[in-house]
């Protein structure tokens, strides 16, 4: 990643007895330097080159839901979103093409709405399989239990070993 990309947001949530989601902050990373015309293929560059190989191009589900046993990275290769993060009293966010967000295991998201062209971008770090949970009461303990195991990863999908991830992840 050029000097030039910028620093992402960091967003904090925490668990609301029905989403885990986690003390790592959510990193969101605004209009980056992406070559070229056709941000899905930069993404998939970006990604797999920083080990976490993009696995899939689409939208975001419209439900709330969370990966318990890997973290994610979302790639906005195309148009615009309104997404609710954190659960579903967590926090709305807009994504447009060209910015990226890094989830911790746990995090609750879910698309509130979006421009017919959106498209995303999704992968997990290497050797991480992720599970596809819905928020619930009953089995949030153990989703939690499950994605404060799963291991800060090498390096962060947008900027390597030298990444805002590295350093914030490792901190805690």
């Amino acid at each position: 990643m050029p000097s030039s990309a910028p620093h992402p947001e960091q967003l904090h949530f925490s668990s609301d007895g029905r989403t885990p989601n986690s003390s790592h902050p959510v990193l969101v990373y605004r209009q980056l330097p992406l070559a070229g015309n056709d941000y899905a293929s930069a993404f998939e560059n970006l990604f797999n080159s920083h080990l976490w190989p993009a696995q899939w191009r689409a939208g975001v589900y419209d439900y709330h839901h969370f990966h318990s046993t890997a973290h994610e990275v979302l790639g906005v290769s195309r148009g615009a979103a309104r997404l609710m993060l954190g659960g579903e009293q967590g926090q709305e966010v807009e994504v447009r093409a060209g910015d990226a967000l890094v989830l911790p295991a746990g995090t609750g998201h879910c698309q509130l709405s979006a421009s017919n062209d959106f498209q995303v971008v999704g992968g997990y770090p290497v050797e991480q399989q992720y599970d596809l949970l819905r928020p619930d009461e009953a089995s949030h303990d153990e989703a939690q239990a499950r994605a404060q195991r799963v291991s800060v990863p090498v390096s962060d999908p947008v900027a390597g070993t030298q990444g805002a991830l590295v350093d914030l992840w490792r901190k805690e």
